[in-house]
């Protein structure tokens, strides 16, 4: 694979590509092959109209990149299902559904869920803050006896618009080194362009959206509708808010403790830097919560091993299939990469002679759409623009804007080879043409207004 160079013309690789998403719908939507087997096929399909060598396709392309996704899901969502089992049986997750719609009201709970996750979004990564944070919404939508998308967008598009445009969160930290950019001032302009894009494209849109797309509220993480097998004293509201500012907490240390030896105020190579960094792990922060669940919400509470076993293990059976649906949207961008479609995009990008501003935005865009992942849209696109940015001239706070701009681009147009479009598709019950015109809309609504805010901070700040 590494002796391999592509030898198709652009034209012909976008060819194939605008061909195999179009072969993935037809046969998701009109012929309902299961997703697992259509992106198993229109992958294998991909990887030899590309030219990819017959010998690397399986091991390492294929298989690579549905281990490589699935590296990165599976035991974020498998724990996290975990976290939000245990808050819903034992009543956690309606307690504090109650509380919070006794403090804002029922017609504010949508934007009090927003904001909770705006909060809980700044140091944890997206499908691990939306796997937690889901049984809270579905508790308060069933609470409401109402349809989910009003109040499961606002939350989910709070943990987007934070994973996409805040440090700690890789792509922006990456994005402002590349630039040369100060992590603070990035995130001092972001801080507003994030919540103000989210009252659009997350709030308002999930009202809207609701509207148009009365969706019940799905059992998938709950195993069944929890409203009927209460149990008699349900855990405080109080103690599900501690127990998910465990992985909070131990992540923002984590990330806290990065940008600190990233600028030489903690020697990250000390071994109690590195112990802590661990800890804060997503991974084994989750870990953490789970471990602390199981006793103040298990143990504590009454239940015998057995029976939180039982509740566990219960727990992993029906997010197989979003894990295993995931790993193969991963897989699916990883071959339109390794065949060299992204970067046959980003050439036709590059020739069209925009704005700086505006070529870092739509590369980004052209390797979001291409790929699939947000994160390597972003860095990429960094990586490809930071020659042109450092020639514009741009003073610091400037050099924020571009980092926001560079981000906004890589989020648009969500589709079928970015493993978060199954993810959340999955977990909502949605089929395809509704994620499509909810989940894809959502992203696409933060990608336009970001640039809007963005390129408006970056003229003001001129």
């Amino acid at each position: 694979m590494n002796d391999w160079h592509q030898t198709l013309s652009s034209g012909t690789l976008l060819l194939i590509a605008a061909a195999a998403i179009a072969l993935i719908l037809l046969m998701i939507m009109r012929w309902r092959v299961h997703a697992l087997l259509t992106l198993t096929v229109v992958s294998l399909l991909t990887a030899l109209a590309t030219g990819i060598p017959a010998q690397a396709i399986v091991n390492d392309v294929l298989l690579k990149n549905f281990g490589g996704t699935l590296g990165g899901v599976a035991i974020l969502v498998s724990l996290g299902a975990m976290l939000g089992r245990l808050v819903e049986t034992s009543g956690g997750a309606q307690s504090l559904a109650d509380a919070m719609i006794r403090t804002f009201g029922e017609k504010r709970a949508p934007f009090a869920l927003g904001v909770a996750s705006l909060l809980f979004g700044f140091p944890i990564f997206f499908d691990a803050g939306l796997v937690v944070m889901l049984p809270i919404v579905f508790a308060v939508a069933r609470r409401m006896k109402a349809t989910v998308l009003a109040y499961a967008l606002p939350s989910i598009g709070a943990f987007s618009v934070m994973h996409v445009f805040l440090p700690p969160h890789p792509g922006p930290i990456t994005a402002a080194e590349l630039y040369g950019a100060n992590l603070g001032y990035v995130l001092i302009l972001g801080i507003p362009i994030a919540v103000l894009t989210w009252l659009v494209s997350g709030y308002a849109w999930g009202l809207a959206a609701d509207k148009m797309f009365p969706i019940n509220v799905p059992d998938l993480i709950a195993g069944g509708k929890q409203d009927d097998d209460q149990p008699k004293q349900p855990a405080g509201a109080g103690l599900v808010v501690s127990l998910m500012m465990i992985p909070m907490l131990l992540i923002f240390l984590n990330t806290g403790l990065h940008m600190a030896s990233a600028s030489g105020w903690v020697d990250g190579k000390s071994p109690a830097v590195q112990f802590l960094r661990m800890v804060g792990s997503t991974p084994v922060a989750l870990l953490i919560s789970v471990l602390a669940a199981m006793y103040f919400l298990g143990t504590k509470r009454g239940m015998n091993g057995s029976a939180l076993e039982k509740t566990l293990d219960g727990t992993l059976g029906p997010v197989c299939s979003v894990i295993l649906i995931t790993g193969a949207g991963g897989m699916f961008g990883g071959v339109l990469r390794a065949s060299g479609i992204g970067d046959a995009l980003k050439d036709s990008m590059a020739h069209l002679g925009v704005p700086v501003l505006l070529g870092c935005f739509l590369v980004a865009l052209a390797l979001r759409i291409a790929q699939g992942s947000a994160t390597v849209a972003l860095t990429t696109a960094a990586g490809l623009m930071a020659n042109a940015v450092a020639a514009a001239g741009y003073n610091d706070w400037q050099l924020a804007g571009v980092v926001l701009a560079t981000a906004a681009g890589s989020v648009a147009a969500s589709h079928v080879n970015d493993s978060g479009f199954w993810l959340v598709g999955r977990l909502l019950n949605l089929d395809v043409a509704t994620t499509l015109k909810t989940w894809t809309v959502n992203q696409t609504l933060i990608a336009l207004i970001g640039f809007a805010l963005s390129a408006g901070a970056v003229a003001l700040l001129g």
